[in-house]
């Protein structure tokens, strides 16, 4: 990495652990990935909620040659639908989880592998539907593996968006959205 890696804290207190935890995560990423010019690693705790603190939000920038910096940030409701008691150390390593997803996936990119030469049965997935919001037209699917990702109507390529609900059967292909793993080409199983 040609610049030293930056880490800030914003309304929470600086902790060695937590700069230590996020050292080795970056190292791990300059090993996935070697052409990383840059990090910038910022935690900032925002307001707290009802009385209740609501989790960190980690945010990740990170510098690559021949790109505008790769941006990797969750909303804190985000770690509060995957963790039952999100924290700081839920919170980097779930910015790590995505960083390293998206570094995968330009590294792919740049190598031509990526999964566009492959038809989308071989990439599909099954999941199921944990929440529909219909009136903002988007929602939440579960995968095998049990982790939550956003799908938008738009996503749906065959089935009725309005008509899905809780636990209906989805096949969808996993991508890369702006703030980490999202489902896209989604389609209702239908009943055999």
């Amino acid at each position: 990495m040609q610049v030293p890696v930056e880490i800030a804290f914003h309304n929470i207190d600086s902790s060695d652990w937590a700069e230590t935890v996020i050292r080795g995560r970056v190292s791990e990423l300059e090993r996935l990935f070697d052409r990383i010019t840059s990090c910038r690693v910022r935690v900032d705790q925002r307001a707290k909620s009802n009385g209740t603190s609501i989790p960190p939000v980690v945010r990740i920038e990170i510098g690559i040659p021949g790109r505008a910096d790769l941006v990797v940030s969750h909303e804190p409701e985000h770690l509060q639908r995957k963790y039952q008691r999100p924290d700081l150390q839920k919170a980097i390593n779930e910015a790590f989880r995505i960083a390293e997803r998206q570094l995968v996936g330009l590294k792919e990119q740049r190598q031509g592998k990526t999964k566009a030469i492959y038809s989308d049965i071989q990439n599909q997935r099954l999941g199921q539907v944990a929440e529909v919001q219909p009136e903002q037209d988007f929602g939440y699917l579960v995968t095998s593996e049990g982790s939550l990702l956003y799908f938008h109507r738009n996503s749906v390529l065959a089935g009725d968006f309005d008509a899905l609900g809780r636990g209906d059967e989805l096949y969808y292909v996993e991508g890369v959205g702006d703030t980490g793993p999202v489902a896209t080409k989604v389609r209702v199983k239908t009943p055999e």
